[in-house]
């Protein structure tokens, strides 16, 4: 195959991808771009800007962009509407991170003429999949470079080695084995690998970066309101904040009371099981507190509907079909059940919980005229229900009848 004149590199500025940048110039002897996202993960980018210059890339070719507000916005949001989660339990974190960097990726590409993309994800992983179809997606004609299903750097040491002869800077905690593998942004961290690949064994308490340990989270509980327009989250206790800062403030609550935490075993899309640790203290409240506001916003049919597509929904997003005609269409329905998702909800923060204790709207379907105990003044006739469970039960007999009849 032809050599690529030019490569836009996901480049998190980490030992990996600074091999795969070198690596990029000398196996093909392209021009590279380098684009790091500002997504959240809480660390400091000039560093990747600094080691690809150090590396041999152009200062006009490196691109570090501060995407959270879009991050939240475009990706998070959406996805919160929806109530998705997959396989019962992951609020899928890194997994729908990856369609917007593969969108600037592949938008990065048009705009310096590039005529491929490359990423550092392995190939037992599911983020191979995820950056390859939605660059597809975006740009039938791309090229997608992915040099761990190409190289012969098959081990830890060949890859140090490879940096050496290189002079890429190697980190002394890298030179052993590292304890674990982290991937982190606003709405979660995810942790795995070394330590954790015993699903037997309890992960250890320095794999948490974001949360303390439920038993040592404070023993005076903490209420928080959320405010919510057309199924998204727009204020903490009456303070109108942008999706990045809220999503970044409740990060903070959740944290401070140890909620968030999962130990999950999981189906990845290429096969294999794999375990994980992940943290999402904010998106655990977010999803608390939606499913909360819905309760009273959202007609019924509606709500069992979404939850029966729900699975699916989470399922696209988590194999990397973010950009997919399916998902636009299922985001389109969940969309329109989110007219008139408007509200406060208010949760109590307790040792590793976030619970609905209160929720109120003017959009609510809510009758307490209905449902009271005390004398309802002609709202509700309890009459009615007996043709109801008579009409309801109608097919139940005639089963049984049959039952019977044929012993």
């Amino acid at each position: 195959m032809t050599a690529p004149k030019k490569v836009v590199l996901a480049y998190s500025g980490g030992l990996d991808t600074s091999i795969i940048l070198k690596w990029l110039q000398t196996e093909y002897g392209c021009e590279v771009v380098t684009f790091t996202a500002d997504l959240g993960q809480g660390e400091e980018l000039e560093p990747a800007r600094e080691k690809a210059v150090m590396l041999g890339i152009a200062p006009e070719n490196v691109y570090i962009e501060d995407l959270r507000e879009e991050f939240v916005s475009d990706f998070v949001y959406p996805m919160f509407r929806a109530n998705a989660v997959y396989e019962g339990l992951y609020l899928l974190g890194t997994s729908i991170a990856r369609p917007l960097i593969s969108k600037r990726l592949v938008e990065i590409a048009e705009e310096t003429g590039a005529d491929a993309v490359a990423h550092g994800a392995t190939g037992k992983g599911n983020d191979q999949v995820r950056f390859e179809l939605s660059a597809a997606a975006l740009n039938p004609d791309i090229r997608v470079i992915a040099p761990w299903r190409e190289w012969d750097l098959s081990s830890r040491t060949a890859l140090l080695d490879f940096a050496e002869k290189n002079q890429i800077p190697i980190a002394k905690d890298k030179r052993g084995e590292a304890p674990f593998s982290v991937d982190a942004n606003l709405l979660h961290t995810s942790s795995e690998g070394k330590v954790l690949e015993d699903p037997a064994e309890d992960a250890p308490d320095y794999v948490y970066q974001r949360t303390v340990h439920p038993e040592d989270a404070p023993d005076t509980p903490e209420y928080v309101e959320i405010g919510f327009e057309r199924g998204d989250a727009v204020s903490i206790n009456g303070e109108a904040l942008s999706p990045a800062t809220l999503l970044a403030r409740l990060n903070e609550l959740g944290g401070r009371h140890g909620i968030g935490r999962l130990d999950l075993v999981e189906g990845r899309f290429v096969g294999m099981k794999s375990r994980g640790i992940y943290e999402t203290p904010g998106g655990t409240i977010l999803l608390e507190a939606h499913r909360g506001i819905e309760q009273i916003t959202l007609d019924r049919g509606a709500a069992h509907l979404k939850d029966e597509l729900m699975p699916r929904y989470a399922e696209l997003i988590y194999n990397g079909f973010w950009f997919s005609p399916e998902r636009e269409m299922l985001q389109a329905l969940i969309d329109a059940s989110q007219t008139h998702v408007t509200g406060t909800v208010r949760l109590k923060l307790y040792k590793g919980l976030a619970r609905t204790v209160g929720r109120w709207s003017d959009h609510s379907l809510y009758s307490e005229a209905h449902v009271t105990f005390e004398d309802d003044a002609g709202a509700y006739d309890q009459k009615d229900a007996a043709g109801f469970i008579t009409l309801n039960a109608l097919r139940l007999r005639l089963l049984a009848a049959r039952a019977r009849r044929l012993g």
